[in-house]
């Protein structure tokens, strides 16, 4: 049978789906939590192609779990009701006014634009907070910092700012044997059901140990790890990580990031991801390809994940 009628991209397609294979059946029944953030949620076309990626794990098998942020947009807000932001810490300090707003714009537009696209790729979503089924139990965050020219600490206020102190699991699991893909956003209750605003990436790295994810993926804006001639790190174990930390290697925003990364991997989580949410398609790459897209980051040397 002659192959002539045939051209280059559909013998690329079908070497594709060859090397895609076998980690479609590696991953399947496995639960993979997404941390969807950064410039990638603005931009309309990689917004269609992150929905496409969740669909399509969805299908193959994989129980995908969104978690997202939306500072940009919050920022948008609150420079719209004329409300000052302040930061301590790259955290934002949240009064009452704050996180209504915080929460209208995370539980609210945010989530609801990502169910919508989810469903537009041919999924069921459902959006939800950590308030929800009591999913993430809060607590305030607390910072001190030194009064410049004195060895005096002092407590920061940052206000209804939180992190994740329990997480109820149940509604997930039971989410993940159904079609519905949970899209999370970063929202607690205190103990009192007062809301706490959590960072995206806390939030997505607590919910993943919890539920016992064979992986975290965090989609950011770089493209991982890099090293001191500024080249992607395509892997780290625990130990590399943290030396890298120590010795300023791994410096600035990325230090929290990969810290997140360290403690899911700890509690449970097979392999934590760091991976450039701009490229198209990022999820699929780092998925189902044999070098990923990112910073892969693992208890032992890199094995079958």
């Amino acid at each position: 049978m002659s192959t002539d009628g045939y051209g280059e991209d559909t013998h690329r397609i079908a070497r594709t789906l060859i090397e895609a294979l076998p980690y479609m059946r590696r991953y399947s029944g496995a639960t993979f939590v997404v941390k969807y953030g950064g410039h990638a949620m603005g931009e309309e076309q990689l917004a269609r192609d992150f929905a496409r990626d969740i669909v399509l794990l969805k299908q193959v098998g994989i129980n995908p779990v969104v978690v997202h942020g939306g500072g940009p947009q919050i920022k948008a807000m609150l420079d719209r009701l004329q409300i000052e932001s302040r930061f301590v810490d790259g955290l934002r300090v949240t009064d009452a006014a704050t996180v209504e707003v915080v929460e209208m714009v995370l539980a609210g537009r945010i989530n609801k634009e990502i169910v919508s696209a989810i469903q537009a790729a041919g999924g069921k979503a459902v959006g939800i907070c950590g308030k929800d089924a009591r999913l993430i139990r809060a607590r305030r965050v607390r910072r001190t910092r030194r009064i410049a020219d004195s060895a005096i600490e002092e407590v920061v206020d940052l206000g209804f700012v939180g992190e994740p102190e329990e997480i109820d699991p149940s509604i997930l699991e039971v989410l993940s044997g159904s079609e519905i893909i949970p899209v999370i956003a970063p929202i607690g209750a205190g103990p009192d059901g007062e809301t706490y605003n959590i960072n995206a990436d806390t939030a997505a790295g607590a919910i993943a140990a919890a539920v016992r994810a064979r992986r975290l993926l965090m989609l950011t804006d770089v493209p991982g790890v890099l090293d001191r001639d500024g080249k992607l790190v395509p892997w780290l174990s625990v130990h590399q990580a943290r030396a890298m930390i120590a010795d300023g290697t791994i410096r600035g925003g990325m230090i929290p990031k990969v810290e997140t990364c360290l403690a899911a991997v700890e509690h449970g989580v097979n392999a934590a991801t760091i991976l450039d949410g701009r490229v198209p398609h990022a999820v699929l790459l780092e998925v189902f390809t044999e070098h990923g897209i990112g910073t892969q980051i693992r208890r032992d040397p890199p094995v079958a994940a």
